[in-house]
């Protein structure tokens, strides 16, 4: 499988940062059906049935496929590899994929309490319609990462390096960018409650208003008495 395909599609616009490629998963027409995930295995073409409790699944391999209507209190995808994959209405108490390999992946609705992504390796990732209430994506690599429709609790992005990643229509109280490498990192369709680190937002775009309310955050946390 190519994952350097299509790649050409990506451009900058003339106004704004580069826009990440949006392919979506390669996924089959009919599936075979398959039931539960277990350690180490790896698994093609089907639709993944019969998730709940905790799900154990270190070190998978998933190629496209279907997970659809699961729910679960922990799902362990740690060091796991998912290639064209979509996950539909995932309702998760935890989701712990670290050091895991995501690429053409979808999550489509659902809510999660957890999803930890830390030292994760994401390409062509999508989130849409996602209710998270803390999402680590520290010391991740990022590259083509739409987020869209999600509301997440708080975001955590410390020591990660993003490149070309989108929010459209989604929100986030809490923004941890200490140490985050951007590129590309266009946040305007994020409205946010709070940042971390100004430093951090280095490399992203903001609109002029999310400026603004920046300024007066990190103006009173040096101490300014911001008044009118």
């Amino acid at each position: 499988m190519a994952d350097g395909r299509r790649r050409g599609s990506r451009g900058r616009a003339a106004d704004g940062p580069a826009a990440p490629s949006r392919p979506g998963p390669d996924l089959p027409r009919v599936f075979d059906p398959h039931e539960g995930l277990e350690p180490g295995m790896s698994v093609e073409a089907v639709r993944v049935e019969g998730l709940d409790g905790d799900v154990a699944a270190a070190g998978a391999e998933l190629e496209a496929c279907l997970v659809a209507d699961a729910s679960v209190s922990r799902l362990d995808l740690t060091g796991a590899t998912l290639v064209d994959v979509e996950v539909r209405e995932l309702r998760a108490i935890e989701v712990v994929a670290p050091g895991s390999r995501w690429r053409r992946v979808r999550i489509a609705g659902g809510r999660l309490g957890t999803l930890d992504l830390q030292g994760a390796d994401l390409d062509e990732v999508e989130l849409v319609d996602v209710r998270v209430d803390y999402l680590a994506l520290g010391g991740a690599r990022v590259a083509d990462l739409v987020v869209a429709g999600c509301a997440i609790r708080a975001l955590d992005l410390p020591n990660a390096t993003l490149e070309r990643v989108a929010f459209t229509d989604s929100r986030s109280d809490e923004l941890d960018t200490n140490g985050l490498r951007a590129r590309d990192v266009d946040l305007r369709g994020l409205e946010v409650g709070d940042v971390s680190s100004l430093d951090g937002l280095r490399g992203t775009t903001l609109t002029t208003l999310q400026v603004e309310r920046l300024a007066t955050t990190f103006a009173r946390r040096a101490g300014i008495d911001v008044r009118d």
